[in-house]
């Protein structure tokens, strides 16, 4: 399973637009090859420099999407409309749809994670990043992930 977006390459830096500097509006994303036997897909967007890479203290959450069906290809940008029957977790800021990337000091990496899983996680409502990993132990079949960098522009 690969993952990529036309906003940023494995690596290289997110544009100012996908930021809270810009229009924080999320980045199209593209996902291919998913294992025939998914039932669905789950994503989950997190920064593990927070608050400052040189000493990092947690991992903050950008984005949490899940029961995203397996015959998707893909998030437009802005990530909606999302896929019939995807539903939104929690970020870190307490609500749902994705918060982009703001980092107070530093470049930070922002991980974008997408799973195939066996099956669909109906039973979970809101769920926070660590509520949707505990749901997805025992169903991952595949992973795939994206990283991309972003420093706050020096006014």
């Amino acid at each position: 399973m690969e993952l990529t977006s036309t906003a940023f390459a494995q690596g290289g830096g997110i544009a100012r637009r996908y930021t809270c500097e810009g229009e924080d509006t999320a980045p199209p994303l593209s996902w291919r090859d998913v294992p025939q036997a998914a039932k669905s897909l789950a994503l989950i967007v997190d920064d593990p420099d927070a608050p400052d890479p040189a000493a990092p203290q947690r991992t903050w959450v950008h984005w949490v999407l899940f029961d995203i069906p397996p015959a998707a290809t893909g998030l437009p940008e802005g990530g909606k409309p999302l896929p019939d029957g995807a539903r939104d977790g929690l970020n870190d800021w307490k609500r749902t749809g994705y918060g982009g990337p703001c980092p107070p000091i530093g470049r930070h990496r922002y991980f974008f994670k997408l799973w195939a899983l066996d099956t669909v996680l109906r039973e979970l409502k809101q769920p926070t990043k660590a509520d949707l990993e505990r749901a997805m132990q025992g169903h991952v079949i595949e992973r795939a992930e994206l990283m991309g960098t972003y420093q706050k522009q020096v006014a």
